[in-house]
């Protein structure tokens, strides 16, 4: 199975008064290993809302562990949970690089809808050419 890694660097604007990552800092870092994960398959975001397909999020959960602080590189690990003509699943764990330690583990729920309407699309009957390259990842 396919596994994408992010890395990033913790920004100030990102943390607290106590110098830690605030909590929803870690969806926009889920954000950006999605992307990552995506391009893994050869196709990316934008390519694929420039043929019409979206994937707004349904639902996300996110357990902390311990806290990320500023300066700390980060390394986000996607990993597909799930993958329907209808919607994906996708796991992140946030990992610190100095330590290797799980500061927490998220997951993000979207199904995969059209844009013209906003309603969900079979992407394996619809858009084959995106499902194709979506699938290579399992």
């Amino acid at each position: 199975m396919f596994k994408s890694t992010t890395r990033l660097k913790v920004r100030y604007a990102e943390t607290d008064q106590m110098g830690i990552v605030h909590h929803a800092s870690y969806y926009v870092y889920f954000e950006a290993a999605r992307e990552d994960f995506i391009e893994g398959s050869g196709i990316s975001y934008v390519d694929m809302e420039r043929q019409g397909v979206m994937m707004p999020l349904a639902e996300t959960q996110c357990r902390y562990f311990e806290g990320a602080r500023y300066g700390d590189y980060l390394i986000v690990e996607t990993t597909l949970e799930e993958l329907s003509p209808v919607k994906v699943v996708l796991q992140y764990d946030v990992i610190r690089e100095a330590d290797g330690k799980l500061l927490a583990r998220g997951k993000t729920v979207q199904p995969f809808v059209e844009s013209s309407n906003f309603r969900i699309v079979n992407l394996k009957k619809k858009y084959p050419y995106i499902w194709e390259k979506l699938e290579s990842l399992k």
